[in-house]
């Protein structure tokens, strides 16, 4: 695994995949995977796959949002019930989630492409700005608490 990141690189392959057929929350995963070097199943992908278009189709949850939110639990979640490391993955989560509503005013799908067409060229576009502030948010937010255990260590 490694910190050293190059955010432009990072945000132009998951990009580069969103437009050559993965969606939004596997393409955060996919870039994300990559750059950081973990080793993580394809079956991670494979999970998120369930979240584009709000959960599937309704409009709910951001698929960005959602693979954003599950890199950050990979990195600093829970395995065992009761560990309570999970609040630093809720804390982590929470900032994630209110740097993307401040950005985009919503998490919400439905709310975000709110008028445009499921498959336009409008809605692709507003989408690969909201997969690229996610990654390198959450490249971010992981790279600072990775760094930060390395020093307490």
């Amino acid at each position: 695994m490694t910190t050293d990141i190059n955010m432009k690189q990072l945000k132009a392959d998951a990009l580069e995949i969103f437009c050559n057929g993965f969606a939004c929350s596997e393409s955060v995963i996919f870039s994300l995977r990559k750059h950081f070097q973990v080793d993580i199943s394809d079956d991670a992908i494979a999970m998120s796959s369930g979240f584009p278009w709000g959960l599937g189709g309704p409009g709910c949850l951001c698929g960005a949002a959602a693979g954003g939110t599950m890199m950050i639990g990979y990195f600093f979640g829970r395995k065992t019930p009761g560990d309570p490391k999970v609040k630093r993955c809720f804390d982590l989560t929470a900032e994630f989630h209110d740097a993307f509503k401040n950005e985009f005013g919503a998490t919400c799908c439905r709310i975000l492409t709110k008028d445009m067409e499921k498959h336009s060229q409008e809605r692709k576009n507003h989408c690969m700005e909201m997969v690229s502030f996610t990654v390198e948010k959450v490249a971010d937010i992981i790279i600072r608490e990775l760094e930060k255990d390395k020093a307490d260590s």
